[in-house]
């Protein structure tokens, strides 16, 4: 008897520890899996050997990682480091807002599909997935490929889904690498959100008509239907939406919103041509005049949850707020109306409409950036979470742990060790060489090669993204060319004299240790890592743009070249002194949030 009493004691304890421990979900954004180790359904190729391994490897070349703001290949660790992280943290709920692989083709899916099996059937994960504009890339399946695969000899591969498309000689032919639609997308990964688990206690889409009161998974089964989930975004257009809300466990809501907005070039063309359709990287600015119905589906999905006490997390793969921390009006002043990404940035209209729908966290990815956004303008708080790329610096993913319905935990888990990171080395060695004796342009750095943890091979991917890509494409040439030689007391000396400075016991020749292009990196670094950049810039230039930042922003000339860097210490002060985007609380009672 007395065993019997024991034996419910410690089963009752145990339910009452299970659940009053917090909820966890690991947000892991463009992660842009492509499959290093995949093969091709419809033909033998896969890939080239690396002598270190011996094994044959599908990949990239560097060339064309150090000219794109994700990288290819190495991301393919890093996504198994995270989820390894990720399990023994115990958490059992992974959140994926959008580019989950790199342009939807087949054997990247497949691959996807086999990793995420393996996490949840070892470690009991389940994952939630929403789309990006690389998953897909339109609303239905099109030919396309690759140029830039690395070939045995180092030169470049070509990989198309047909014969008459593609710049190389050097090809290979397999559907497998056509961009997918929505439908194939959906067949491969319904297991991940898209379609109702039975575990789930809620699942629902913007088109059912089903409440919580009468739900079953029957119900929820059939209306997860492809056919059942369109909408016309254009007059005679449809195109699906795959937007869901979840109950993976009792009490927390998971919307997924597909802010995917596939918009036809020619309302005189064929709707099912899949060629007719914009791309949807602008993300929710489309959203506000062609997929409206996805504020109304929030509006009556947070009201419901209110009425029966549900706490709801939503997110999508594009930012609600606008991330450049407060500084897009310098940002366009100084580069202009259509360079860095600025056709991204969401209108405040976006903000205020979610908003007023009720929503108050939304996590997003899409910028490759680690940043918080807060709008608090009408009493009610929308907190948008960037959580970062693992194929961009910073490397990183999100935790967030629900304490209670108001007090809510972010904390952002960094990637600085990767195991195997450097596994592809030797076939870059290879591309080098090659490079060097047929190149007509500016060669990539191989000191990256040299790169001894995953977080210095992403820092120096950014180092040289800025200088091959960035600099020559964003910024005015003339600017460039006027500071290019500069050093931090050239920079001092332009806005102050010698003897003032002499009379604030600035030294001055402490800042002859950085040139401009240090700054423009540092500028870079604040953009993508926010206050995370702290730990790869010295602490003594840190404290010298403090001093530069507060004399430039007290010149009142109209000299243009003083103007221009008065912009830029604007904006780099104001990217590194944002809201907390490394570790914070937010409090939805009092509508705040904190560092931590």
């Amino acid at each position: 008897m007395r065993k019997g009493i024991f034996s419910f004691l410690v089963f009752a304890f145990s339910l009452f520890s299970a659940q009053e421990k917090p909820v966890q979900i690991a947000f892991l954004s463009d992660v842009h899996f492509q499959d290093l180790y995949g093969s091709f359904s419809d033909h033998d190729f896969k890939g080239i050997i690396n002598p270190k391994t011996g094994k044959p490897t599908i990949l990239r070349t560097m060339d064309a990682q150090l000219h794109s703001t994700r990288i290819f290949n190495e991301n393919y660790f890093a996504f198994l480091k995270a989820l390894d992280d990720i399990a023994k943290k115990g958490i059992k709920i992974i959140a994926m807002p959008g580019d989950f692989s790199d342009d939807g083709q087949a054997y990247n899916l497949r691959g996807l599909h086999k990793i995420l099996d393996k996490y949840h059937e070892q470690y009991g994960i389940e994952f939630y997935m929403t789309t990006g504009n690389h998953d897909p890339v339109g609303p239905f399946r099109r030919d396309a490929g690759k140029d830039d695969f690395l070939w045995q000899d180092g030169n470049q591969l070509g990989i198309y889904s047909k014969e008459n498309i593609g710049k190389t000689d050097r090809k290979i032919i397999t559907k497998d690498i056509a961009e997918s639609g929505y439908l194939e997308i959906l067949d491969e990964l319904k297991d991940f959100g898209f379609y109702p688990k039975k575990k789930d206690l809620f699942w629902a889409t913007p088109f059912t008509q089903y409440s919580p009161k009468d739900y079953s998974y029957e119900k929820a089964l059939q209306n997860a239907d492809y056919t059942k989930r369109m909408y016309d975004v254009t007059e005679g257009f449809p195109v699906p939406d795959l937007s869901y809300v979840a109950e993976p466990v009792k009490g927390v809501w998971l919307m997924a919103i597909d802010g995917n907005t596939y918009i036809p070039k020619n309302t005189s063309e064929n709707p099912e041509n899949p060629e007719n359709y914009k791309g949807a990287s602008i993300g929710y600015n489309n959203v506000l005049t062609h997929k409206k119905h996805l504020i109304d589906w929030v509006k009556r999905t947070m009201a419901e949850a209110k009425k029966i006490g549900k706490t709801v997390i939503a997110f999508t793969h594009y930012p609600m707020i606008d991330f450049n921390d407060g500084v897009t009006p310098e940002i366009k002043s100084l580069l202009g109306e259509k360079k860095w990404q600025m056709e991204r940035v969401p209108e405040e209209e976006v903000a205020k409409a979610f908003a007023e729908a009720g929503l108050q966290i939304h996590f997003a990815g899409h910028m490759h950036i680690n940043d918080t956004g807060v709008r608090n303008d009408t009493g009610k708080m929308l907190v948008n979470i960037q959580v970062p790329s693992l194929a961009a610096y910073i490397p990183a993913y999100k935790v967030l742990t629900i304490h209670s319905q108001d007090k809510m935990e972010v904390q952002t888990e960094v990637l600085n060790d990767v195991p195997r990171f450097n596994e592809l080395f030797p076939l870059y060695e290879k591309e080098y060489g090659t490079l060097q004796k047929t190149a007509d342009k500016t060669i990539w750095n191989k000191d990256i090669l040299k790169s001894v943890s995953y977080h210095d091979f992403m820092l120096f991917h950014l180092k040289e993204l800025v200088r091959l890509r960035m600099i020559p494409d964003d910024w005015p040439k003339d600017f460039i060319e006027r500071i290019k030689d500069f050093n931090g007391k050239e920079l001092l000396l332009l806005i102050q004299n010698n003897k003032n400075l002499k009379k604030r016991k600035i030294d001055t020749e402490a800042f002859r240790k950085w040139k401009t292009e240090d700054l423009l990196l540092d500028l870079y670094k604040f953009q993508s890592a926010d206050e995370l950049a702290r730990k790869d810039i010295p602490f003594e230039r840190l404290q010298q743009y403090k001093i530069l930042e507060e004399l430039f922003s007290a010149y009142q000339g109209q000299h243009i070249l003083i103007l221009n860097l008065k912009r830029v210490f604007k904006i780099l002060s104001h990217f590194s002194t944002g809201d907390p985007a490394d570790h914070f609380e937010i409090n939805l009672k009092n509508n705040s949030i904190r560092r931590l």
